[in-house]
């Protein structure tokens, strides 16, 4: 039992065979909450302070009150990583609203609940760093941002399950979403570029994607390097056409995409904008955090 994963629920650490929620928690009811994805590399957790800051917005931003302190919240992530002595991991913070009855009133739910899971982490997409991945455009389209804002990071993701769906269907490593205007929005967790003539374009946060907290981070690398970025409404054609394309996200790092609706990209191998930016996100990602 010593050797099981250990879980953090509301100010206890469980073996992962005991850690378990109630059946009337809204999180599980209703997909009520929030939740970040967090990387530790090397016993450093990258960009803590930014993950724990969205996870608040998201939180107000559904009218929940997160009972503990923004520095309490970044001590519970710790201590997780410290139970489980692990310095190459993912972790899982997810904030639910907590026990309430069948009902959907949030006001039935009068505590959130806190829960962090750490576990080791592999490179998300294996050998696919050095070979590049293939997508497809789905008929899934991510949430109108007049419906709901998927800036703030909830637990409802349905439609990135069934975009993921149609992806495994077709064959693919990963979907490519449209927004409601069918522009290029983002892939099922991820968050999406394209390379022409040495620019770097990526859809704005208005066009319904989340504020990726590594697609800032590979911004702000290309910046220093030299390389134009320009935020700006995307279409497919502008996929189809690219130099290079590739995705950003706190699991899948930087990702090159070598084959879009079976149109090769670029020479079909990773391009070389992409791998500079992946190499220069690894110098700094054991560097930019707290650590454990």
């Amino acid at each position: 039992m010593n050797s099981e994963p250990k879980i953090y629920i509301d100010g206890k650490f469980y073996p992962k065979s005991e850690a378990k929620i109630s059946v009337y928690d809204h999180g599980l009811l209703y997909g009520d909450g929030v939740f970040e994805g967090i990387r530790c590399y090397d016993g450093c957790v990258f960009r803590l302070d930014e993950h724990i800051d969205r996870l608040y917005d998201s939180a107000r931003a559904i009218c929940m009150d997160i009972p503990v302190t923004k520095d309490a919240m970044k001590e519970i992530v710790l201590k997780s990583l410290r139970a489980n002595k692990l310095k190459e991991a993912y972790a899982r913070l997810i904030v639910t609203r907590g026990v309430g009855d069948l009902g959907l009133d949030p006001n039935k739910c009068p505590v959130p609940s806190i829960i962090c899971i750490a576990q080791y982490f592999a490179p998300l997409y294996g050998d696919l760093y050095d070979k590049g991945m293939k997508i497809v455009t789905v008929g899934t389209r991510r949430v109108a941002p007049d419906a709901l804002d998927i800036k703030a990071k909830t637990l409802n993701y349905l439609n990135n399950i069934m975009g993921k769906i149609q992806a495994n269907l077709a064959g693919c490593d990963e979907a490519l979403m449209l927004n409601n205007l069918g522009r290029v929005a983002e892939g099922t967790g991820d968050n999406f570029f394209v390379v022409k003539n040495g620019v770097l374009y990526t859809p704005p946060t208005g066009a319904g994607i989340l504020k990726g907290i590594t697609r800032k981070v590979v911004m702000e690398l290309a910046q220093e390097h030299g390389i134009k970025v320009v935020e700006e409404d995307l279409t497919l054609f502008d996929v189809y056409t690219a130099d290079e394309v590739f995705m950003t996200g706190t699991a899948a790092e930087v990702i090159s995409i070598i084959e879009a609706d079976a149109r090769m990209i670029g020479d079909g191998k990773p391009g070389p904008i992409a791998k500079k930016l992946r190499e220069e996100f690894d110098k700094i990602c054991c560097k930019d955090g707290d650590k454990v």
